[in-house]
């Protein structure tokens, strides 16, 4: 935008220039024209006088006259005389001009072109004696001289016009910098809108259309803000409140597995205990991802390999009793440091873990690496589970979405959702591949931290 009010504005003061000065300076060209043509005449008709007058002293005067008048101008002074007064004087060939001028007693004036002027201006004009055409005058002037001073008169308001423009493109860049100043504003505005910070808020500047889009956006600001931050409090608090019941309930099933001996009612209260179990893991999920929305936490330098080393040994109890081997993979000189909030890694592989210990068969393997790339530090978990489709893998980071394996039968569907939560929130990214040998291969890109020396 700033650059097409600057071409506007540019464009506006050309058309100025062309409106103003184009007309002066075709004027100062017509007005250079005439007086030239007129005091070429002049000439020419004083030396016509003398050649008319016939005596010798009048005949010695346009000799001198026509000689200095050509030495001083380097132009040609011509005559004719039919009793030869200008002997000394070059005499003009014969042509129309000529003829005019002696048959008619009219002057003549020939510029050489339609456009301006040619290369030379020539006037003829008669030289009469009591009404009777005697003889005539010509001057051939060189319009060398004339055309400088034509280029200079343009040149100098071209070079006028260009400074201007170049002025009025500085200017014109300061007052679109200084009016587009309150819509930038707005988009940075925006941008942490979509960023996910409805904190930002517009200073309300510049012109009064954009005071009030300003006024009104950060209305709306507040209002999502308010209303976002209501459901997380109210998603947090329901998710907190819903837990105990369920604990209880859970609990109370226990006891009731525990004094049944009738197998088909043992197997009701099983199914039944799964399924708390799946709603306490999906109020857990749920309590775990409205605070992971809530960003109150700043991310900081973390060792990596310390945390993964850390939620390995607490969940290779669960996987040795089915036989599953978890292995920590990655350069023994290689311990990288990410940019991360506290806490949210430790979700992160607590989320992912679980997920691949889930569908990951017995005796079966889960391999963990960590590799630094330059930047970016690239924490993969591979399983040897069934896998997913190239068409759910876009659906998996879905609230609530279950696949078709084994965790769509337990699973609460918001386990990939924290997990991108999360690691979005850190400026980090998660992607889902097929891990070699079969399988899924969940890669975490994470922020390098600096380096301290």
């Amino acid at each position: 935008m700033i650059k097409q009010l600057i071409r506007s504005y540019v464009l506006l003061v050309a058309v100025a220039i062309g409106l103003f000065t184009v007309p002066v300076a075709f004027t100062l060209t017509a007005q250079l024209r005439g007086d030239t043509e007129v005091s070429v005449q002049r000439e020419a008709t004083t030396m016509a006088l003398l050649l008319a007058n016939g005596d010798t002293a009048s005949c010695q005067a346009l000799e001198r006259m026509a000689a200095a008048y050509a030495e001083e101008t380097h132009d040609e002074v011509q005559a004719t005389a039919g009793a030869g007064c200008a002997a000394d004087v070059p005499r003009p060939a014969r042509d129309a001009a000529l003829a005019k001028a002696l048959d008619r007693g009219e002057p003549t004036t020939d510029w050489g072109s339609d456009v301006i002027w040619g290369p030379e201006l020539v006037i003829t004009v008669p030289a009469k004696d009591d009404g009777r055409v005697v003889g005539a005058v010509r001057i051939v002037y060189s319009t060398s001289g004339l055309t400088h001073r034509l280029w200079t008169i343009w040149g100098f308001r071209a070079g006028l016009a260009v400074a201007v423009l170049g002025v009025a493109a500085l200017i014109g860049a300061v007052v679109a910098r200084r009016i587009t100043r309150p819509l930038r504003q707005l988009n940075d505005m925006a941008s942490k809108f979509s960023d996910g910070d409805l904190t930002a808020r517009s200073p309300v500047t510049g012109p009064q259309e954009t005071r009030t889009l300003a006024r009104t956006l950060n209305a709306a600001g507040e209002r999502l803000d308010t209303l976002i931050a209501s459901q997380r409090i109210f998603v947090a608090d329901a998710s907190h409140q819903l837990r105990t019941p369920l604990t209880a309930l859970r609990l109370s099933l226990d006891n009731i597995a525990d004094g049944v001996d009738d197998e088909f009612v043992r197997e009701d209260v099983e199914q039944a205990t799964a399924e708390v179990v799946r709603m306490s893991r999906l109020v857990s999920g749920l309590l775990v991802l409205a605070r992971a929305e809530a960003k109150v936490t700043a991310a900081e330098p973390l060792p990596l390999t310390d945390i993964v080393t850390e939620r390995l040994s607490v969940w290779r109890p669960a996987a040795d009793e089915r036989g599953v081997t978890i292995a920590l993979r990655g350069s023994a000189d290689d311990r990288p440091s990410v940019l991360a909030s506290p806490g949210h890694l430790d979700q992160v592989l607590d989320n992912v873990l679980s997920n691949a210990l889930e569908v990951s068969p017995d005796g079966a393997a889960i391999t963990v690496r960590t590799e630094s790339r330059g930047d970016k530090v690239v924490l993969s978990v591979l399983d040897e589970g069934p896998g997913m489709s190239d068409a759910e893998k876009p659906r998996a980071f879905d609230r609530f979405w279950r696949g078709q394996g084994l965790t769509g039968r337990s699973g609460s569907g918001l386990g990939l959702a924290v997990v991108k939560q999360l690691v979005t929130d850190d400026g980090g990214t998660v992607a889902l591949a097929d891990a070699p040998g079969g399988g899924l291969c969940v890669r975490i890109t994470l922020r390098a931290a600096p380096r301290t020396s």
